[in-house]
C-alpha cells in the first residue's frame, strides 16, 4: 500500500486550536471576566420559520407511505433547482436546469470540483485566502501560486498577465477580508481566463450580503463568464444552513465537457442532499422565506456597521463590513496578528481571528465577524473604543 504523499506537503494549521487554547487558558485564570467572541465564521440566528415549517412538513411526508421518498436525483430535485433558476433570473441571469447542481455546501463542491481537472494545472489563489482553496489542491499535487491581496489594492488582486494560471479562485465578497469586486474588475479576470483558456472557480457564498445593486452578486452578470467560470453558492450564510447543509453549484453547458463530467462525478460519488433538507431550502426562495432571511441578513449587516463605525472613530484602517459579514482591519500600533489577538483578549476580553492564519499577506491584520448577538457586538465595540480612542 502506498499513501498519497501530497498530504505531507500540507502545512499544519494551528490557527483555531491555538485560539481555543489561548481563550480557554484565559477563562480558567479569569473566571469572573466575560469573553466576547467575534472570531467565529458561523451564524448564530436560528433558521427562519418558513424553513422550519417546510422541514416539519417534509418529515411528516417521510412517515407516510404515499409521500415517502427514497433515493433522489443526485443533482437535486427539480422543485429546488427551479427555485434557484428563478433566483438567478431575478439578477438577469438565464440558466438551464441541467446547469444547476444541488449540493451539501460550497466547501464540499470547491474541493470535489477538482476531480475534473488534471493535476498538472497551475492554480492561482489570492493571499490571504480561505484555506480550502490551497489545501485541496496540495492534496492533489498541483502547483499553487498566489495573487497578492494587500492594502494597496484594497485586498482585491488584479490581473497580472505575466502569471500563467489554469485554474483561478475568486471569492467575492471575500473570506477573510470582506472585499468585493466590481463589474469592471471581474471583466478583466474573465478576459484573462478566456485568453488563457483557464477556468475561474467563483465562490459566491456571501453574495447575499452585497448591498449595492451595481456590484455583481454572480459572475454570470458579466458577459463571457459562462465560457470560463463555475460558480459555487451556499445557503449557510444566506439562510443559516451551516448545520443543515445545502448549497448549489452552477456548471454552464458552454464550458463543454465540464458540465457532463460534473454530472458523472456527482452521480458516481454523491447520493444527493436529503429530501427533507431540500424542502427546507426550497422555502428559502419563497416570498415569505426571502422576507425572513433578509431580516436575519440585515441583523448581521447592522452588527457589521457597528464594528466598522467603531473602527472609523478609532482611525483604524479596514475593509469589508459593508457588503460582507467580515471586517478586515490593520492591527494598530504596528502589532502583528497574534500580538493583537493577545492584546484584545487580555485587555478587552474580545476574541477575533489573527490574519496570519489566512496566509503570508494576512500578517499584521485581523478579522472580526458580525455573526455575534447585537448585545455582545455593542459591548465588544464599547470595550474596543476605550482601548483605541
Amino acid at each position: 500500500m502506498n499513501i498519497n504523499k501530497n498530504y505531507e506537503n500540507l502545512e499544519q494549521s494551528y490557527l483555531f486550536s491555538t485560539i481555543a487554547h489561548k481563550v480557554n487558558d484565559f477563562v480558567a485564570k479569569n473566571p469572573d471576566k466575560k469573553v466576547i467572541r467575534l472570531g467565529i465564521g458561523d451564524v448564530t440566528l436560528p433558521l427562519c420559520k418558513a424553513v422550519t415549517d417546510a422541514l416539519h412538513k417534509a418529515v411528516d411526508e417521510m412517515g407516510v407511505q404515499s409521500t415517502f421518498r427514497g433515493y433522489g436525483p443526485e443533482q437535486g430535485y427539480d422543485f429546488l433547482r427551479e427555485k434557484v433558476q428563478k433566483y438567478y433570473q431575478n439578477r438577469n441571469v438565464e440558466l438551464d436546469l441541467d446547469e444547476i447542481f444541488i449540493s451539501d455546501g460550497a466547501k464540499s463542491d470547491l474541493g470535489n470540483i477538482l476531480d475534473l481537472f488534471d493535476k498538472d494545472n497551475t492554480v492561482l489563489v489570492p493571499d490571504p485566502v480561505y484555506p480550502v482553496y490551497v489545501d485541496t489542491n496540495i492534496m492533489a499535487g498541483r502547483k499553487v501560486i498566489f495573487a497578492n491581496a494587500n492594502e494597496e489594492n484594497n485586498f482585491l488582486p488584479t490581473v497580472d498577465k505575466d502569471i500563467n494560471a489554469d485554474i483561478i479562485y475568486i471569492c467575492s465578497p471575500n473570506n477573510p477580508t470582506g472585499a468585493v469586486y466590481n463589474k469592471a474588475q471581474l471583466v478583466e479576470w474573465i478576459r484573462y481566463a478566456l485568453e488563457r483558456k483557464a477556468a475561474i472557480l467563483f465562490d459566491a457564498a456571501y453574495e447575499c450580503f452585497v448591498s449595492d445593486e451595481n456590484l455583481p452578486r454572480s459572475i454570470y452578470e458579466i458577459e463571457g463568464a459562462k465560457e470560463c467560470a463555475i460558480e459555487f453558492c451556499s445557503l449557510s450564510k444566506t439562510a443559516g444552513f451551516t448545520g443543515t447543509r445545502c448549497g448549489y453549484t452552477i456548471v454552464p453547458r458552454s464550458l463543454g465537457k465540464l458540465n457532463k463530467m460534473w454530472l458523472r462525478r456527482q452521480t458516481t460519488k454523491f447520493n444527493g442532499v436529503p429530501y427533507i433538507v431540500q424542502r427546507g431550502a426550497e422555502a428559502v426562495f419563497s416570498e415569505e422565506g426571502q422576507k425572513e432571511i433578509k431580516e436575519n441578513i440585515n441583523y448581521y449587516k447592522d452588527n457589521a456597521k457597528i464594528i466598522s463605525d467603531t473602527l472609523n472613530r478609532c482611525n483604524i484602517w479596514h475593509v469589508g463590513g459593508k457588503h460582507s459579514p467580515y471586517i478586515w482591519l490593520k492591527c494598530p500600533n504596528n502589532m502583528n496578528s497574534w500580538e493583537f489577538f493577545d492584546y484584545l483578549l487580555n485587555n478587552a476580553q474580545i476574541v477575533g481571528t489573527p490574519g496570519a492564519g489566512f496566509g503570508r499577506n494576512g500578517e499584521g491584520y485581523f478579522r472580526l465577524t458580525s455573526f455575534g448577538s447585537r448585545e455582545n457586538t455593542i459591548e465588544a465595540m464599547q470595550r474596543f473604543e476605550k482601548l483605541f480612542n
